[in-house]
């Protein structure tokens, strides 16, 4: 039996570990840097950035969805489905389903205009699941990210430039 409720303080190990094996299973395990420190804060602290719904079958974890909301400047409110994962020995028991049901149907209750994801290119069995629900693989767009360094140096650039500014004003 599958049951999805909205995770706790007290999941923050559970949390981790699931992200743990969703970064394993993205091939990428060693990118996974997120502390139990750092869920809890964002989590469940005064300014909360993400939700997360946990998955059990049975009583026994299975997997977890983690979202947040974002803005669509052409339709308002939206939602973002940053994971969903279910554990290899839980899957086929309509797992991934139940919960992005249960998102989709927050997204819904918040009068969310859409919920939006990304999918690996090389996960082909998510793909066909997704279409499978009628969601639409956005072709037209490529994603884009700045990180350390590169975030570091952009967000200084903007600093002196300000400065700069203001010193001619």
């Amino acid at each position: 039996m599958t049951h999805i409720r909205p995770a706790t303080p007290a999941d923050i190990p559970l949390i981790r570990s699931l992200i743990h094996d969703l970064a394993t299973y993205e091939r990428e395990p060693h990118s996974a840097q997120i502390t139990e420190a750092q869920l809890l804060e964002d989590g469940f602290g005064p300014e909360r950035y993400f939700e997360c719904l946990i998955a059990e079958w049975d009583g026994t974890p299975a997997g977890f969805a983690l979202f947040f909301p974002i803005y669509s400047t052409w339709q308002g409110r939206s939602l973002y489905l940053e994971d969903i994962f279910v554990r290899p020995e839980s899957r086929g028991h309509g797992i991934g389903k139940a919960l992005l049901t249960r998102v989709a149907a927050i997204a819904v209750e918040r009068n969310c205009a859409r919920l939006d994801w990304n999918v690996l290119t090389w996960n082909q069995s998510a793909i066909d699941f997704y279409r499978s629900l009628d969601a639409k693989l956005l072709d037209d767009w490529h994603r884009m990210r700045l990180t350390g360094d590169a975030l570091a140096a952009l967000a200084a650039a903007g600093t002196e430039a300000e400065a700069e500014t203001g010193a001619k004003a």
